[in-house]
């Protein structure tokens, strides 16, 4: 039943130092719709846009790690519609892993460690309680959807300088199992970790290679840096959410990591 995912789970009334932002916390995001790419990339090129000695690429295998690309469209939430784009490196945090069975157990417990390197959104209080309570590198850019026949597209630019434009099949979707994301982020030089929980009402998975697309523009820094990380020509998993629901947690220090 729709709303039973946030029974039990107590909101606090928070707002920002510089009060110009008020809000709850954790978000409650009642009506959602969202895509994942997960591409490999070079884990040596990867590495060095993670902040932390203790965050390292959760590789694949010797010298892959992963990617991913996510478009959220946010129809209905505690602090109102906006469409927001992530771009992240799945990790380990703490000791470096073993390639392919540090990242198994991620993927059979639908529970993703990941690094948030680049979360533009499209209205400045998503933008601005992002940054203030995460450390989210988040800023304001245009995300828009287009929906096809055959597909969900999503493109992604900044001040009219395309960066990426990201396009999954609409595949037949059915109730999924509950799925957790623990994201990394760094705030004034401390790292940090937030719980993101997804009921995902309408759910498929597919790890065929032509599930989904994605194409790199040429100007934007962040093209200039992905175009960087030797991409895979396709991705090797594709996660697509027609109706979903989600709560965002308040962020934390690792030491209360436990």
């Amino acid at each position: 039943m729709r709303g039973e995912f946030f029974k039990g789970v107590h909101q606090w009334e928070l707002q920002t130092m510089d009060g110009k932002f008020a809000g709850k916390l954790p978000v409650f995001y009642y009506d959602n719709t969202s895509m994942t790419a997960v591409y490999t990339a070079s884990t040596a090129k990867v590495k060095k846009y993670l902040p932390h000695p203790d965050m390292h690429p959760a590789e694949i295998f010797p010298g892959r790690c992963l990617v991913g690309f996510s478009a959220f469209e946010y129809r209905r939430t505690d602090i109102g519609p906006y469409n927001e784009f992530s771009i992240s490196i799945i990790i380990i945090f703490g000791r470096k892993g073993i390639p392919a069975l540090s990242i198994l157990p991620q993927i059979m417990r639908r529970h993703f460690n990941v690094y948030i390197w680049h979360l533009p959104v499209t209205t400045e209080i998503a933008r601005t309680a992002g940054v203030e309570f995460y450390g989210y590198p988040k800023f304001i850019a245009e995300i828009a959807f287009k929906r096809e026949k055959d597909c969900l597209e999503c493109r992604l630019s900044e001040k009219g300088s395309h960066i990426l434009t990201l396009r999954g099949k609409h595949l037949d979707a059915k109730p999924g199992k509950i799925m957790r994301f623990k994201t990394y982020s760094v705030k004034n030089g401390i790292p940090i970790c937030a719980n993101i929980d997804t009921n995902p009402i309408e759910f498929v998975e597919s790890w065929r290679r032509n599930s989904a697309t994605i194409e790199i523009g040429s100007n934007h820094s962040i093209s200039h840096e992905l175009n960087g990380i030797e991409l895979s020509k396709q991705p090797i998993l594709y996660q697509y959410s027609p109706v979903n629901e989600l709560i965002l947690f308040g962020a934390r220090n690792l030491r209360d990591n436990q």
